[in-house]
């Protein structure tokens, strides 16, 4: 199945979680769970949160293999053995296998389902899938040992699956492991989040986002992961679209193009508008529309706190300085991001030419940037 539709908890061209065979940067999040795991404590839900790309699934999957690979023993007393160090499992191991084949029987993947009749993914995960879920857990009990189940992710259930769920969390079967991935966990049904101890995963600095962008096969200029780790705010997936689709080298080019402001180069404006219309699928627009989104951001953070962040590339904290020099300046680029995010969703939905739509929100930057300018 996963060979013949696309996934969605992959990232294109990366390898898929259930694949990665380490974690980087987040050995606090594997040690509460594993001290929780040798004191006999383990709950029965853990909700792993934090923003996209962080590695959230990857742990799920970690903790999952882990929890299926590793003997269930009675205490021995001083005969017992020691308990793991850590959550690490041999790639050849026949759990690991069966689970990068998706064919392990005690471990159910709950993620959004393939329509049939509309070929591609639905856009929530519906009630049926959960009830799936659960009627696994009863055809499974018979068999004995732990069973596990990850959801990916669980700010994607509509109303009705999240109500499934709850009442899962409320009378959770015996021997079972509930891994729940959010990105959003705020959002989420309060009674939902009680009933789970969550694993909060931070933003990778920059040796662990590198490292972690090498074992997803993206080649990465040592020199560059600084500036990457400030696009993608520590997450690697995040990251590993921006190494793909040259991000660094196009915020680098709207730096430059900003430098010009508030007289505005219109030759290079325009050289940019056609670099992101010109990619296929939408993706370099998209790409665009993030990175001026990501712009704004820093301008609005650097007139707000009266320094600017670290720079992303070279030049960057000089520009965001001039541009964003007061609270009053700072306010104003917020308030463009958010005028410049609707309009482009408007633009892409009613399909507007994307030069043009890139064209004129470098135009309102521009604008934004002569009226501070004579204030």
């Amino acid at each position: 199945m996963a060979d013949e539709i696309p996934e969605p908890d992959r990232i294109e061209g990366a390898p898929h979680p259930r694949a990665t065979p380490r974690l980087f940067g987040h050995a606090g999040a594997e040690a509460a769970f594993l001290d929780s795991f040798n004191a006999g404590r383990l709950h029965h839900a853990w909700m792993i949160t934090g923003a996209r790309g962080l590695g959230k699934a990857t742990l799920a999957w970690r903790i999952a293999r882990f929890l299926l690979a590793t003997p269930e023993t009675e205490d021995a007393g001083m005969f017992s053995p020691p308990p793991p160090a850590s959550l690490d499992i041999p790639e050849n191991h026949p759990v690991a296998r069966r689970m990068r084949a998706l064919g392990e029987p005690r471990l159910f993947l709950l993620r959004r389902a393939w329509d049939e009749k509309k070929s591609r993914l639905q856009d929530v995960i519906a009630v049926v899938e959960v009830r799936k879920m659960k009627s696994f857990f009863a055809l499974s009990a018979a068999d004995g040992g732990r069973r596990v189940a990850i959801i990916d992710a669980v700010d994607e259930l509509n109303v009705s699956a999240a109500n499934a769920l709850l009442k899962l969390l409320e009378e959770p079967p015996a021997r079972v492991t509930l891994l729940l991935i959010a990105h959003q966990p705020h959002r989420l049904l309060p009674t939902v989040r009680s009933r789970c101890r969550e694993l909060r995963l931070a933003a990778l600095p920059p040796p662990d986002l590198a490292a972690a962008l090498a074992q997803a096969g993206a080649e990465v200029d040592p020199h560059a992961a600084q500036g990457l780790t400030e696009l993608a705010a520590g997450s690697v997936g995040q990251a590993f679209r921006l190494t793909d689709l040259d991000g660094l080298g196009l915020y680098e080019r709207l730096i430059g193009l900003m430098a010009t402001l508030p007289r505005l180069s219109r030759p290079r404006a325009l050289a940019l508008a056609e670099a992101g219309a010109g990619r296929d699928g939408g993706v370099g627009f998209d790409l665009i529309v993030t990175l001026i989104d990501l712009m704004l951001s820093r301008l609005a953070r650097t007139g707000t706190l009266g320094v600017p962040p670290p720079e992303a590339v070279t030049g960057e904290a000089l520009l965001l300085r001039r541009l964003a020099p007061s609270p009053a300046a700072g306010r104003a680029w917020a308030d463009l991001a958010q005028t410049l995010s609707i309009r482009a969703r408007q633009g892409k939905a009613v399909n507007l030419d994307p030069a043009a739509l890139l064209m004129d929100m470098v135009l309102k930057v521009d604008e934004t940037a002569g009226h501070l300018a004579n204030r």
